[in-house]
Formats: C-alpha cells, structure tokens, sequence
C-alpha cells in the first residue's frame, strides 16, 4: 500500500487526556482508530487504553489482509467491551468506566467502518465529504429526522449525550459495521473524537484536507492545525481533542 497517515491528540482545555488514538499501517493493511474515555465515570482514561491496547493487540496478530473485515470489527468491539466492563466489575453501574470507539480498516483499495458512540469517520474526496458516520446520539436521531438542522446540531444542549458505548452494561453495545467503501486515488479517511468535530464543520474538514490539485502541506501538519483550531474555537471548555487520518496513495 501507498499511503500518508498521522495522528494527533491534544489536551483541550481539561486536566486529563481521556483519549487514546493511533494509526497503523501494515504492508497489506491499515487501521485508524481513536477512543474516547467518558468524561463523568471512573476511569475514562483506562477504559480508552484498554480498547486501544485490545484492537491494536487483534489487528497485529491477525493475518493480513484479512479474510472477514466485518467480523473482525465486530469481534474486535466485542471483546473491547467486555474487557472494559471487566475493568468496573466492582462499581455501581452509573460509575463504572466507559468510552466511546471508531474504527477504520483499509486493505486491498476499500475501507471498512465500525463505532460505537460519537467517535466519528469520514471519507473525504476532491474537497467534498463522500461519508461520515452516524453518532449514537438523540442529536443524530433529531437530525436525521429533520427535527433540526446541522447548525442547531453544533450547539444543542445534549450533543453530547451518547446512546450506546463501549462499557458499564455487561450487555453488547449497538455497533455500527459498514460495508465496503471502495477508495480512489487522493481520498482521506479520518477518525475522530468530538473534541475535533464539535469544533468543525464537515465541509471545512474536507476542504481543508481533500482539496484537489496540489498535496498542500504533509497530513500531519494538516491535522495538528485542524486540532488547535478546534480547541481555540470552543475555548475554555475545548475538550480532549484527537485524530487519525490516512491519505490513500494506490
């Protein structure tokens, strides 16, 4: 694989960094993942580390490219959220650790999606967005029902309230798996926590790193710029702000 890929993750305006994220790339595979530690329980930054250290544990153990990518995202959550319940076992429920997840994969030209929560992919082509992700959300709901707009979305009180996540309830968590999404020459695909997108539009995240023409400046300077404008953006409550993205080549 051809491929330019970063990442990026700044403190925001908080004390911790709850948010693990990390992008790996193999000869014949690539994942992009962030998660984000749930800020109000016990624990957020532990419970990111153990989904991180659990699917980047599974991806290089796993023999590329691999044969099933949707039941390895599916899997990989799973045992994710069953290694990170374990981790508050001895809680009440309302305390217990929790976080949120996005994953990318991309082999053999395609990319293949998974979330839980409001961690967000996008596939960005020629300036324009192909396709992000749906959050877990009662913002999403709202939205997609035209109950909102996107603007009213950027600002409501419960943007970031989350349905589902990796976590708390021993039960399986709602897990969003895509098919395949076939890629072409140029595109970028990026995961993302909501310290990036709360502070971002759509259009300006693929305007600024899916323009056509010239390659512009190396992604990893694209996104660290994006990040600290973010977090300038939403000021003193900027939160944890993180990305992984990746540039596909050939």
């Amino acid at each position: 694989m051809r491929v330019e890929y970063a990442d990026v993750s700044l403190l925001g305006g908080r004390e911790e960094n709850q948010d693990r994220v990390a992008a790996v790339v193999a000869e014949h595979a690539a994942l992009l993942f962030v998660a984000d530690g749930m800020g109000g329980h016990a624990n957020g930054a532990r419970a990111a580390e153990i989904t991180r250290d659990t699917v980047l544990e599974a991806f290089s153990h796993s023999p590329q490219p691999l044969f099933d990518p949707m039941g390895f995202l599916h899997l990989i959550l799973g045992r994710a959220h069953e290694e990170v319940v374990k981790l508050g076992a001895a809680l009440p429920l309302e305390q217990r650790p929790r976080a949120t997840c996005a994953l990318c994969l991309v082999q053999q030209g395609v990319s293949w999606w998974a979330h839980v929560g409001d961690s967000r992919i996008y596939h960005l082509r020629d300036g324009a967005l192909v396709g992000r992700s749906r959050d877990h959300s009662h913002v999403e709901v709202l939205l997609r029902e035209g109950l909102i707009t996107a603007e009213q979305a950027q600002t409501h009180p419960h943007r970031n309230y989350v349905e589902c996540c990796l976590g708390g309830d021993p039960i399986l968590p709602d897990m969003a798996i895509s098919r395949r999404r076939p890629l072409e020459s140029g595109d970028v695909l990026l995961v993302c926590t909501d310290g990036l997108w709360s502070g971002l539009k759509d259009a300006e995240l693929a305007a600024e790193l899916a323009a056509p023409g010239s390659p512009g400046p190396p992604l990893r300077e694209k996104l660290q710029e994006l990040a600290q404008r973010a977090v300038t953006r939403t000021g003193a409550a900027s939160d944890n702000t993180s990305v992984a993205a990746l540039r596909w080549l050939s």
